[in-house]
């Protein structure tokens, strides 16, 4: 599973942070941004609990 943050919806909230330390992270701009090429699957659960917490909608999976 691959994901990418939307800078432009993204409001740098930390929950997808909060949900999945492992996979995403704020960067230098302030906002989230996702740490890992691809989501171990270990981490899955974890990185799924982050795109359906997300406020805005501002991760995507990349297919």
């Amino acid at each position: 599973m691959k994901l990418k943050v939307n800078k432009d919806l993204c409001i740098a909230c930390g929950a997808c942070q909060a949900a999945a330390y492992e996979v995403f992270e704020i960067e230098d701009d302030g906002l989230a941004g996702v740490r890992v090429e691809e989501v171990p699957e270990e981490l899955v659960e974890d990185a799924l609990d982050a795109l359906e917490g997300c406020p805005t909608d501002a991760i995507e999976e990349v297919k």
